[in-house]
């Protein structure tokens, strides 16, 4: 759904360069080569507390581990950070000391922390600030839209900039256009992002600042700008490349700062919502990784995040953190990395994924942004430095080339870590068959099926197609680990909607079920958001269960999701999140 790279539109913005502030790559990795002083240290810390007794005991509630061969438990208790065991209330009541605390759960549910393995966080927290709200459902209509444009441009001084993000097309009735926000204002230049990630829209003033001319054709990198039937310029602007030649000038450069404080505030509004670790796939610098890492311990959740493609040389200097399918841990810090990312097509909301077959209504299957043998060349680079490979997929087109890539470059189930398609939504049987064999995992973006269910169906790709759309039902049968997330602006946070979706394959706007044949069970649903997405960021050994020696990330729920109507999960109140032995909602 997103395609926004770590030279994105709007994170390009961020001024940060740790080479200035933190010393060279070789001082780097001097001091990434102390990870195996700070495990020690870690290790020695976590034995001592398990010696003195637990820190804090859990019990009297629903504890749900989500570990194979483990049923649920009556307590759990915690020390350094780490999960001491878990077991009935006689046992871990021996395990305690003179300064142990009692959390009385009181009926309340507790379960691994829970997991969105695709979110854009840094993005998400400046789109949140930098832009105007315009998407769906604060506004219901693409009229709406125009006249809060336009109360906006009535409060801007004149050569300002108007920018706005989430605006929903299919939700919200239609394309923006050049003549529409040239009515809105021709003394601001206009910028409107749509949800998607894909596309945007800037009015005549905006596309002359940005030097767009009138013979503009594909820019390098698959960049490109909508016509009308006239052939002219309609002011619709697609993927990254054409997106930057906009936020280049409309966007303001954000400080480390400002940043930090951006994206505290937002990660508390998702700590509250029930997750403990986000995965910001592929839209990070490397030169911000320390001070990610820093930031990170602060924080009310945990990090991980992938490099783009284009970074693949500065990954190398990570090298040191360890190699293999495990995350890379920054030392000291609550941020590791886990792979390469790149963006092998669009959009199916915009019609610009890659297809095998048409769009409904049209002779169009999108395209991918390059060819197999291109794809292959990233996934060899990617392997080469030591990383397994993300690639986001929306086409069943895509998919089919990512797969011969990965296949190409990787073979089967490397040494190097699990291989993932990002979003995997039009993915057809045999292609399923085929990860199996490969021994890659899908992770799924719910929101598709939740908001455009119904647009898929009727306008986008037909019913029979949009019945297999998100297969998480073929991934059960075929035995395939898979994920569910978010993907952060372009999709609603909080990952109890996602399991709601899941079992119940609702979409939201017109109340019809989407594929019923596809839904899951509630355990298949929270695996694909405890440890199925903990292995797909390379930490299955650290989080994503709760069982002895995991870190203490815990999530606890008001009511037993296992006692609640499907169709009222995401309404399921979350009461408290813990992060490594520390509450940090609640």
């Amino acid at each position: 759904m997103c395609q926004i790279c770590a030279g994105s539109p709007i994170t390009n913005k961020i001024k940060i360069d740790d080479s200035q502030t933190t010393g060279s790559r070789r001082q780097f990795i001097g001091g990434a080569a102390a990870t195996g002083a700070a495990i020690a240290a870690m290790s020695a810390k976590y034995t001592a507390r398990a010696a003195d007794g637990a820190e804090v005991i859990f019990s009297n509630g629903t504890i749900i581990p989500m570990a194979l061969q483990q049923g649920r438990v009556e307590a759990l208790a915690v020390g350094g950070g780490k999960i001491l065991a878990v077991g009935s209330t006689a046992e871990i009541s021996a395990l305690r000391g003179r300064a142990t605390t009692f959390v009385d759960l009181q009926g309340r549910t507790m379960l691994p922390g829970l997991i969105d393995p695709h979110h854009h966080t840094v993005l998400s927290a400046l789109v949140a600030d930098l832009l105007m709200d315009v998407g769906y459902p604060k506004y219901r209509t693409r009229d709406e839209v125009i006249a809060a444009l336009t109360a906006a441009a009535g409060k801007t001084a004149p050569g300002q900039w108007i920018r706005a993000g989430r605006f929903d097309n299919l939700l919200q009735g239609g394309d923006l256009s050049m003549e529409l926000l040239d009515a809105v204002s021709t003394e601001h230049p206009i910028f409107v992002w749509y949800v998607n990630g894909h596309t945007a829209a800037a009015n005549s003033t905006a596309f002359k600042l940005a030097k767009i001319s009138a013979g503009v054709g594909v820019l390098p990198g698959g960049g490109h700008f909508g016509r009308g039937p006239n052939g002219k310029l309609n002011g619709l602007i697609y993927e990254e490349p054409a997106l930057l030649r906009f936020t280049a000038l409309a966007i303001p450069d954000v400080t480390p700062e400002t940043l930090a404080k951006l994206v505290t505030s937002y990660t508390q509004r998702v700590a509250a919502l029930g997750n403990t670790t986000l995965h910001e796939p592929g839209t990070i610098k490397a030169q911000w990784v320390q001070s990610l890492a820093r930031l990170s311990t602060t924080l009310d959740v945990r990090l991980s995040a992938s490099l783009p493609s284009d970074a693949i040389d500065e990954s190398k200097a990570f090298a040191a953190l360890g190699t293999g399918a495990k995350a890379r841990v920054i030392p000291g810090s609550r941020l590791s990395l886990y792979g390469i990312k790149f963006w092998a097509d669009g959009s199916n909301q915009q019609e610009t994924a890659a297809q095998t077959m048409p769009y409904l209504h049209t002779a169009s299957k999108g395209q991918t942004n390059y060819s197999e043998s291109q794809m292959a060349q990233m996934c060899r680079a990617a392997m080469d430095a030591g990383w397994p490979i993300l690639i986001h997929c929306q086409g069943d087109a895509a998919i089919d080339d990512a797969l011969g890539a990965i296949e190409s470059a990787y073979g089967a189930k490397p040494a190097t870590g699990l291989n993932r398609i990002e979003h995997a939504t039009m993915a057809r049987q045999d292609q399923l068959e085929r990860m199996k064999r490969l021994g890659v995992e899908p992770t799924f973006l719910m929101a598709l099926l939740a908001l455009y269910g119904a647009a898929y169906r009727d306008e986008i790709l037909g019913a029979d197609r949009t019945d297999f759309m998100i297969p998480t039902g073929a991934c059960v049968k075929l035995e395939i680990p898979f994920s569910l997330h978010t993907d952060s602006p372009a999709g609603p946070i909080g990952p109890l909607r996602l399991v709601q979706t899941a079992v119940t394959r609702r979409c939201e706007i017109d109340g019809s079920v989407i594929g019923p044949d596809q839904a899951t069970t509630l355990d298949q649903a929270l695996m694909a958001v405890t440890i199925n997405a903990a292995r797909q960021i390379g930490m299955e050994d650290l989080i994503g269960t709760l069982e002895t020696g995991k870190e203490a990330d815990l999530t606890i729920l008001e009511s037993d999701p296992f006692k609640t109507d499907p169709e009222q999960i995401m309404a399921i109140k979350v009461s408290e999140t813990w992060v490594s032995g520390e509450k940090k909602f609640g």
